[in-house]
Order: C-alpha cells, then sequence, then structure tokens
C-alpha cells in the first residue's frame, strides 16, 4: 500500500505511530479524557498554534491561521475509549483496565496531530483559519453537542467541517466517501410496563405484564415491517427484557431497552410518535400500564453532496480512484452528525483492515486493532483536502 505523492516523511509516519500507540495505551472513557487532552494540547503548542482547553470538560480547540484572509474549516478527532478489556498481546495494549481504545479514536488524534503538523509548517501558502477540534465523549454522544454549545464553532464560524474515522470493514487502501446518509441515528428507548403481579398459578387475580412485553416486543417490529417505506432503512432491536424474581410469581413489572436506528431524517422525526402509539395501544389492550423513555442520542451523518464530491477527488489522489467506494453505509452512529447539522461537510471512512496480518476484528470488539499505515493515509486526507478546500497554493 502506498500513497502517492506523500508529503508525509519517515520521521513523520514514525510520529503518528508512535501517537496512536501512546493513546492506545493509556485510553480514557467519555469526558475523563484528562491524560489525552493534555498530551493533545501539548502536542499542539509544540507546533505554536494557540490551544484552548477545558472545552466540554475535556475538548482541546486550536487555530492555524494563515498567512491571507479566506474561509475557515473545522476538522474534527474524537479521544474517548470504551469501557472493554483488551485481549490484544501487543507491546502498546492498553495499560488501564476494562478500558481500551476499541473503535479507533486513539488513529482519529494521531491523523489530526500529524495533520496539524503539514498544515502549520507552511501557512503562508494556506489562506483563511483552520480549527482543530479534539472532541470527548463521542461513544456516549454528548461531545460534539457540548462542543458546538461552548463554542466550537464560533468566532469565526467553519464554513465547513470533516472528520474521518478507521474503518475496520475496509481493506488498508481503500477509502469511502458517501453522498448524504452515511451513518444512522441513535435512539435509545426504556419502556417499563406496570401489571399486577400474582401467583403463576393463578394469572387470572392478575395482569401479566411478562405477555405484555412479548407483544409489545412483536408489535414494536412492524414499525419497520409495516409502517417505513421498504426503500428506507430501519431497525428496531429489543435489547435487553427485565421481569420478575421467581418461577412462581407474576410480577407487576416489566422493562425492556434497546434501540432505533434510521439514515432519514424525515422518518427519524416520525418514530418517537409511532413508538408512543404502537406501545401504548399494546399495552391497553392488555390492561397494562406504559411508560416510554425515548431518548436521542445522535442524529442521521449526512454528508453534504458538494463536499463529499470535494472529499472523493481527494481520496482518489491519495489512494487512486478505483479504491474509493461511494456507497459505504452502517446503521452504527457517529455524534460528528452533530457538526454535520450546523455546516456543510463529509465524514471520510479509511480502511484499516488487513486479514494477512489477523486484524480482522470490528470497532468496540476487544482484539480491535488496525493496520497502522491507515494513518499516514488520514493523514494526507485531511492535508489535501484542507488545503484544497481553503484554495492553497
Amino acid at each position: 500500500m502506498t500513497t502517492t505523492m506523500s508529503t508525509l516523511t519517515a520521521a513523520d509516519r514514525e510520529e503518528l505511530v508512535s501517537a496512536r500507540r501512546d493513546f492506545h495505551q493509556h485510553p480514557e472513557l467519555g469526558f475523563q479524557e484528562k491524560r489525552t487532552s493534555t498530551r493533545v494540547a501539548e502536542r499542539l503548542r509544540e507546533l505554536e498554534l494557540p490551544v484552548r482547553t477545558g472545552i466540554a470538560g475535556t475538548g482541546v480547540l486550536a487555530d492555524i491561521r494563515g498567512g491571507r484572509k479566506g474561509k475557515a474549516v473545522l476538522l474534527r478527532a474524537d479521544m474517548d475509549a470504551l469501557p472493554i478489556q483488551e485481549e490484544n498481546e501487543v507491546p502498546y495494549r492498553s495499560q488501564t483496565p476494562g478500558v481500551m481504545h476499541a473503535c479507533g479514536h486513539d488513529c482519529h488524534m494521531a491523523m489530526l496531530l500529524g495533520a496539524a503538523k503539514q498544515l502549520s509548517r507552511d501557512t503562508a501558502r494556506v489562506p483563511g483559519l483552520v480549527r482543530l477540534c479534539f472532541q470527548p465523549a463521542e461513544e456516549i454522544g454528548r461531545g460534539a453537542q457540548t462542543m458546538i454549545a461552548e463554542g466550537a464553532l464560533a468566532d469565526p464560524r467553519p464554513e465547513a467541517a470533516f472528520g474521518l474515522h478507521v474503518w475496520q470493514d475496509m481493506d488498508l487502501g481503500r477509502v469511502g466517501v458517501t453522498s448524504g446518509p452515511f451513518m444512522a441515528a441513535v435512539d435509545e428507548f426504556t419502556v417499563t410496563l406496570r401489571g399486577k403481579g400474582a401467583h403463576a398459578a393463578m394469572p387470572h387475580f392478575g395482569v401479566d405484564p411478562v405477555v405484555g412485553a412479548a407483544h409489545v416486543i412483536t408489535a414494536l417490529q412492524t414499525l419497520v415491517s409495516r409502517t417505513t417505506d421498504p426503500f428506507l432503512p430501519a431497525v428496531v432491536s429489543v435489547t435487553q427484557v427485565r421481569a420478575g424474581n421467581a418461577f412462581n410469581i407474576i410480577p407487576e413489572l416489566a422493562t425492556l431497552n434497546g434501540t432505533v436506528r434510521v439514515f432519514d431524517t424525515g422518518l427519524w422525526e416520525q418514530l418517537p410518535a409511532r413508538f408512543e402509539r404502537v406501545t401504548q395501544g399494546v399495552a391497553a389492550a392488555l390492561g397494562l400500564d406504559a411508560k416510554v423513555e425515548y431518548l436521542r442520542h445522535n442524529r442521521p451523518t449526512v454528508n453534504d453532496p458538494v463536499m463529499a464530491e470535494l472529499a472523493r477527488k481527494v481520496a482518489a489522489e491519495v489512494v487512486g480512484p478505483q479504491n474509493v467506494l461511494s456507497d459505504v453505509r452502517t446503521m452504527g452512529g457517529e455524534d460528528f452528525s452533530e457538526f454535520l447539522q450546523a455546516v456543510p461537510g463529509c465524514f471520510i471512512a479509511v480502511g484499516s483492515r488487513n486479514a494477512a496480518r489477523g486484524l480482522v476484528h470490528g470497532h468496540h470488539h476487544p482484539r480491535f486493532d488496525v493496520d497502522e499505515r491507515c494513518l499516514e493515509i488520514g493523514t494526507e486526507i485531511l492535508v489535501r483536502l484542507t488545503r484544497t478546500f481553503l484554495g492553497a497554493d
């Protein structure tokens, strides 16, 4: 795997790997990224950039100001890890029990720091402003929104936003740039059904919430199969069911928990009311009281078509047009969607899988690891995309 006309030296590539492995060894959960943000800020200050820390608690912002006036662009990397015990036997494995960079955020930080170094080398050639955004708490879906609320898109307001994600479903050397919906909205629901407890041998004296839960689970599937346009992908998954504590007692309560995923913004806006109607209707028919808590974590991640086309052209320069895919989508979610809701931009997938080396485990797996050559690809894309968007010489 090679990139064309690489702007990175061998020392730059070694620095990317070193940074990624340092972050990987010291993972921190959402809004707890204290060491991580300190290391990020130190590296940015080494580039003599003005750094703002403490944004959204642990977030970091820094601006690269070009040598002349122009547009502003935001580049974002997420910083948080996951509550997973790492199973990889590698020298850079996590040193924090029960916490692991199992989604590639360590890679994203390394790539953005690498891009910052490249862009800060020749500010005279770069018009406008590049805002570097190191964001906490992507995994819990609150970091982007909080950073925006605390000024990540202000003074000046960027005219575009770009980010990227290592992608274990794609081989190293491939890049995914999808126009329009790319990642799904992430909603979470909890349904509490209240009935009347009774002896299991005398169910007619009670109102059984367990039977009610079974009917609700089945009925919720009609949200996809019978009320959603078949050309609009959607998922409703009940992932937890809790009720009772004895084999011979009908409990008073049953609780369901799960998630809803959609791409289409219009459908996303309609689903909470549909969900409530189905749940309350089934519960009422069976004599149960139902309480629905419907939480919105991330909206759909929708790439601006113009920005996606720009990113596609730049990616083709880096990996060749035959290796740029335009139909990569996932029902996974991303809170970069909040940035894309506010300004046009694009979220890019960078292939990181290498089956020959056993680097095949997916995101959020305890053996997740990437082919680190993807770091150079991601850095090259960020640098060239920024220069192209700003109209650098």
